[in-house]
């Protein structure tokens, strides 16, 4: 039964000469920065990624995200308007503070107040989309408390909806790109609304947006831009190239000029030395293994969903992977039933392990089938 039980099968790809040689990861001038694969959602380059720091207006990714979830579920529309209180109202108007210019008393529309924060970075719209949400900013303050555990930014808290200066308000720049990720592939339609330049509000001058990068790189389209004295220059950016997209986060540069080439030298780092490979998938076995006491004798095993990982460029032929059965394949078997483990490995370190699961149904053979199958059993037990 031990050969039933532990069925190993290796299957080796051949080693490619086209593998580029990577560079390390650069070392920027900053308090830390994540390189994040989009669809993998894989880290190619860090440096201090679960180091809290202070947030300043990246804080208001978090509170985009809840108002695009509420205008999800239907809860919140575009064309509903807020009151803007007199807290609201007060957000910097005797200091530098980034501002939409809300006047007290007045309505605006929700589409108006995404722009204000997502292009004017304004703090008197995120407090004014706040209190609309929730009531007021600290209630709301606790839904994104609750909104980031879900997401999985496990070592962030946050005390309001715009980022100013707090002890207990705090992300890491794998949290904050973990956030933006979850923001592009939930709300699409809705974030596109981080490429645009420009936004005019009422009487007041158009204001451009904080991201530079917008400008600079045609393949840039997002996201969120945040400085406070205790922060420094921060900067979220996304990048579409040839259909693959990277996110970059860059928390604490010493300048907003740092923060943009900072940018820039990891997105073009990470279109550069790597791609995105899919491997595996319910249309492509791993490798066939024999069932037992089944209208068929050969199952198709797998992985489903597809494997997405983030590679060095040309490495993918270098890739080595070996299955595990650890369970005896006995009909009825159900599809995705789990049988077992696949661990891809390159240069001989295991890189990711994905359960082994069956790629089709097979019901009970028949009552011959199965009797001659319990005796071959028992005579390999």
């Amino acid at each position: 039964m031990k050969k039933l039980l532990l069925l190993s099968l290796l299957a080796v790809f051949s080693v490619s000469a086209n593998a580029m040689p990577v560079p390390t990861a650069p070392t920027l001038d900053a308090h830390s920065y994540v390189l994040m694969d989009y669809q993998s959602g894989e880290i190619i380059a860090s440096m201090n990624p679960d180091e809290r720091v202070q947030p300043a207006s990246i804080t208001k990714l978090l509170t985009i995200y809840i108002a695009f979830d509420q205008i999800k579920k239907g809860q919140l529309k575009l064309t509903d308007t807020a009151l803007v209180s007199k807290k609201a109202w007060m957000q910097g108007i005797d200091s530098s503070e980034s501002r939409m210019f809300l006047e007290v008393g007045t309505r605006v529309t929700i589409s108006d107040l995404l722009r204000g924060i997502i292009i004017d970075s304004g703090n008197d719209a995120a407090v004014a989309l706040a209190e609309d949400i929730a009531g007021s900013e600290d209630l709301f303050a606790q839904m994104m408390n609750q909104y980031a555990k879900k997401l999985g930014m496990d070592h962030s808290h946050f005390a309001d909806a715009s980022g100013m200066p707090n002890p207990e308000h705090y992300v890491t720049a794998r949290d904050v790109a973990t956030l933006t990720r979850a923001l592009i592939q939930n709300f699409p339609q809705l974030y596109k609304i981080f490429s645009e330049k420009d936004f005019k509000y009422g009487k007041v001058a158009t204001q451009h947006n904080r991201n530079g990068l917008l400008w600079k790189d045609p393949t840039v389209d997002g996201l969120k831009t945040g400085h406070t004295q205790a922060a420094g220059y921060c900067l979220v950016a996304s990048a579409l190239r040839d259909g693959r997209r990277l996110i970059s986060v860059v928390m604490g540069a010493q300048s907003w000029a740092n923060r943009e080439s900072y940018s820039l030298e990891l997105l073009n780092y990470g279109f550069r030395f790597f791609e995105t490979d899919q491997m595996f998938g319910p249309q492509q076995p791993v490798s066939t293994v024999r069932v037992w006491k089944g209208a068929e004798e050969q199952l198709p095993v797998g992985v489903t969903p597809a494997v997405v990982m983030a590679l060095p460029q040309g490495s993918r032929s270098q890739l080595k992977y070996t299955t595990q059965v650890t369970t005896v394949p006995v009909a009825p078997i159900a599809m995705g039933q789990k049988l077992g483990t696949v661990s891809i490995t390159l240069d001989g370190k295991v890189i990711r392990t994905e359960p082994l699961v069956a790629l089709k149904a097979i019901p009970q053979g028949s009552l011959w089938q199965r009797l001659s199958d319990s005796v071959q059993m028992m005579i390999s037990r």
